[in-house]
């Protein structure tokens, strides 16, 4: 008896709709990834246990290096914007738009206030260099008077924190920055009442 031969038919898969999903998943990244800017400052931050999250967003990031030069960043541009007004407007500083956005576009500040205009006029690669010797002064300003104001630090601080409701401090030092000099930079902090800020150190696995 002949065997009967079965019909094969082609196998098709449709792979539009995996295509629709991939294509979505990948906008999707694109638009809510955040690029991270190259610090020109970068310190190697102290070992600890702690898994506390850092907050990711409306944070002012305060380096210390291992010289005490003290430097800021802010991740919200338009935030980081209204800060930069506020201090020029303080300090009587004028900055021409292109001076401006040269500021905005760099991804930490440093310079301490009567050197931020020549600074700026800088190109963008010597400034990254420049900055490493510059750093935000944290002495006392003399009001004239006889006593003592702000420092630039302490004035930069209070206008970042008035630049966003729900601004986040957060302290980063390098594992070789003397303990003083930290101390310091909390002490400043906490003679003007902020008193909640995260120190950022590297986590440190378990020993057996």
């Amino acid at each position: 008896m002949g065997k009967v031969k079965i019909k094969k038919a082609d196998v098709w898969i449709d792979m539009t709709p995996m295509s629709d999903v991939m294509v979505l998943l990948l906008t999707f990244f694109m638009m809510t990834s955040t690029f991270v800017k190259n610090e020109a400052v970068k310190v190697n931050t102290p070992q600890s246990a702690s898994k506390v999250k850092v907050p990711e967003n409306d944070v002012v990031n305060i380096t210390i290096n291992p010289q005490g030069k003290v430097f800021m960043s802010m991740d919200n541009v338009n935030y980081l914007k209204t800060t930069l007004m506020g201090m020029v407007d303080k300090f009587g500083v004028q900055l021409t738009p292109v001076q401006q956005e040269a500021f905005l576009e760099d991804p930490q500040f440093g310079v301490p206030m009567d050197k931020l205009a020549d600074f700026l006029n800088i190109s963008q690669s010597k400034r990254a260099e420049a900055l490493k010797e510059l750093g935000i002064p944290t002495d006392s300003i003399d009001n004239g008077d006889g006593t003592k104001g702000k420092s630039e630090f302490q004035q930069w601080v209070t206008e970042a924190m008035a630049s966003g409701e729900d601004m986040k401090l957060c302290i980063k030092a390098d594992s070789k920055t003397p303990y003083k000099i930290v101390k310091s930079v909390m002490s400043e902090l906490q003679d003007m009442d902020q008193n909640r800020y995260q120190l950022i150190t590297s986590f440190k696995e378990a020993e057996d």
